[in-house]
């Protein structure tokens, strides 16, 4: 029996993914969480052989949640299933170690088949996103760009993202300067949007 965890902040579609995977023979969901550190506490303490997640969700995203997981050891293999078919995203969770990276409009057994996948060793990504990150655009952010963008995107000003990341306000603006030049953005906004729409953010 394959035990799976899935992190989904929409309750609705934890509810249905969980009961849609419990129909499978070989399959148990043993738990599910609504944010990312919800699922990271529920993963170190059942140890499930697979964790499924949402990109977006409070407290800890989907790829940071990977990151913690690879980072702790843990034996839980990391499969995406999100919205966002973007290769921005993609290139970033196999950095996190992520083992697969599916879409949420795709059919259910195409699910519980990555699931088999990963759980056997191999890797699962949807095949139009396969293609997709091979053509796709590099991400030309620094992970402090990438900080300080995504908070400007939420509307904070410099200072306010200045005293959250205890840096300078300078430091701040020079941040947000080289995001919007290597974006080629006509602003901070522009450049959030611009960030997002590849999937770097």
């Amino acid at each position: 029996m394959i035990r799976i965890i899935i992190a989904e902040d929409q309750a609705l579609v934890s509810g249905a993914l969980a009961a849609l995977l419990g129909l499978e023979d070989d399959l148990e969901v043993i738990a599910l969480a609504k944010n990312g550190q919800e699922a990271l506490a529920l993963c170190e303490k059942e140890q499930p052989d697979i964790l499924v997640t949402d990109i977006e969700m409070p407290l800890m995203t989907g790829l940071e949640l990977a990151a913690a997981i690879a980072e702790k050891k843990l034996n839980s293999k990391v499969i995406v299933l999100t919205t966002f078919a973007r290769s921005g995203y993609l290139r970033r969770a196999m950095a996190s170690g992520v083992r697969g990276y599916m879409l949420k409009d795709a059919p259910a057994d195409t699910l519980a088949a990555a699931i088999r996948t990963v759980h056997g060793g191999g890797r699962a990504i949807a095949p139009e996103l396969a293609m997709e990150s091979w053509g796709g655009e590099q991400d030309p952010l620094s992970e402090r760009e990438r900080q300080v963008l995504r908070l400007a995107g939420s509307g904070s000003s410099s200072t306010e993202i200045a005293r959250i990341m205890h840096l300078s306000e300078g430091t701040v603006r020079n941040y947000l300067s080289e995001a919007i030049s290597k974006l080629h953005a006509k602003n901070r906004v522009d450049a959030y949007r611009l960030a997002r729409d590849q999937g770097w953010l």
